[in-house]
């Protein structure tokens, strides 16, 4: 058996990696790379192997940094299976339609500049069409149905509580009369998380390969995040003002209505109007509502108890159209305002930052990581003067800051995941998703913990056993 470490090796973003076993290839993940442009297009229009040759492909979730290069998979010859949760593939099919669809626009904006310079025009990493071809490859499993995704392979996903559908990938390899069990832990999420079911920790694996995007450092506790963004918004609201909140289309954006949802209906806060203003996230949502059985218990209670939905209440507004999306700004009601970009590098929080952030009533609500040299990271510090659509403004606004709200494990969290696997069995844990620094604390915090099978390998890594 070999393990050939593709992607996200020595980074957070491009999850790819290949268990070949008994004439058979199987790809865990396909995601892209996300990095300066050069990289960007080097990185995520060539793989390192034949997708031809691959038999089947397993995704761990649907963000696009695991499942957004499975288009050039296809067109550039896989045919084959695709396997994840019913979530999973249903967010995939929308996340991945946005993401053709954004890149054919950039390259449309680029290549107008190319004409005027008689530069030669550039294509788009892939297409809509393409994206849409990935659709009827998809097959489904729930959590913990055994399934063959090639020969002596059998396989399940458990799981991860980091998205709607998010899963570790257990494979049990069955070669020269002996089994290994390879598990993949994907994104791992963190117990307490609003709506979703806390993961699943590992059982007896030979190998781990485990995120370590945040092996630096813990998290505040979910619970003690939303009370400081209930206190924001109830305060912001008092003075008449409105609290506007980039997020993330799918994941962040549903935790947030659910949260207030609870706040509105328990008391908290005052009754308000509440917009959603993302098309992707509005579609998320119908996905999210399409699979209650994927909730934790938590909500499931506060659903029967209140007779209402997780994720409609009476004030919130979903909007898909830009007319709608204009008429936000023109009412005077003090509200609150979510809507992507999560980083606010595109789409239509940028208009509603234009016309909240000059007025010192509002709030900016910062609930995610902001990447940096991207206009949410500039939010974040604080800076007195940003650019948005070209123009300088100034920031009166307050800026708010919402640490612990991350759906991904923290350190200790990590730590309890990794111990849990830590056996006579266990031959090597490989530190996948996360920068060196993360990385390297997470690996000395293991050590002391007696864990030294740790290891931190480079892309293009083999390993054999």
């Amino acid at each position: 058996m070999k393990i050939y470490f593709y992607g996200a090796a020595r980074t957070v973003t491009g999850s790819q990696f290949v268990v070949e076993a008994n004439g058979s290839k199987v790809l865990v993940d396909c995601g892209v790379f996300q990095g300066p442009r050069r990289d960007f297009y080097e990185r995520n229009s060539r793989f390192p192997f034949e997708p031809g040759e691959i038999d089947a492909v397993i995704l761990t979730h649907a963000h696009i940094d695991h499942s957004g290069n499975l288009p050039n998979l296809v067109k550039q010859g896989y045919q084959g299976p695709i396997y994840a949760t019913p979530p999973t593939a249903d967010l995939a099919s929308i996340m991945l339609a946005d993401s053709g669809h954004i890149y054919e626009e950039d390259v449309e904006f680029f290549n107008k500049k190319k004409r005027k310079h008689g530069e030669p025009m550039v294509e788009p990493l892939y297409t809509q069409a393409d994206a849409e071809k990935v659709v009827p490859l998809f097959t489904e499993y729930g959590y913990d149905q055994p399934f063959e995704p090639a020969k002596g392979m059998t396989a399940k996903l458990v799981d991860a509580g980091h998205i709607l559908g998010s899963a570790a990938v257990v494979l049990d390899i069955v070669e020269k009369g002996k089994t290994k069990r390879v598990w993949f832990s994907g994104d791992i999420g963190r117990y307490k998380l609003p709506l979703l079911r806390d993961p699943v920790l590992p059982q007896d694996p030979d190998v781990l390969v485990m995120e370590s995007t945040y092996g630096d450092r813990p998290h505040d506790d979910p619970e003690q995040a939303f009370e400081k963004f209930r206190n924001i918004v109830k305060r912001t609201i008092g003075r008449g003002g409105n609290v506007v909140v980039p997020a993330f289309s799918v994941g962040r954006t549903q935790e947030i209505v659910y949260s207030l949802n609870r706040m509105i209906r328990e008391g908290e806060l005052p009754r308000m109007p509440v917009y959603v203003d993302s098309p992707l996230a509005i579609n998320a949502t119908e996905i999210f509502r399409k699979y209650p059985d994927y909730f934790d218990d938590e909500t499931h209670e506060f659903m029967s108890s209140s007779q209402h939905p997780a994720l409609t209440f009476p004030g919130l507004t979903y909007t898909r159209t830009v007319e709608a999306s204009k008429a936000i700004n023109a009412s005077k009601t003090p509200s609150v305002i979510v809507s992507a970009s999560g980083m606010c590098e595109a789409g239509r929080i940028l208009h509603h930052l234009i016309h909240n952030i000059e007025d010192k009533r509002n709030t900016i609500c910062i609930v995610s990581w902001q990447a940096p040299y991207t206009l949410g990271r500039r939010l974040a510090e604080r800076q007195p003067r940003v650019r948005i659509f070209g123009d300088e403004v100034p920031v009166r606004a307050e800026i708010a800051i919402v640490n612990g709200l991350s759906a991904h494990a923290g350190q200790d969290f990590l730590i309890k995941y990794a111990e849990r696997a830590h056996s006579e069995k266990l031959k090597d844990i490989f530190l996948v998703h996360g920068d060196e620094d993360a990385a390297t604390a997470l690996k000395e915090n293991l050590s002391i913990k007696g864990i030294r099978s740790a290891h931190y390998p480079e892309r293009m890594t083999v390993v054999e056993y």
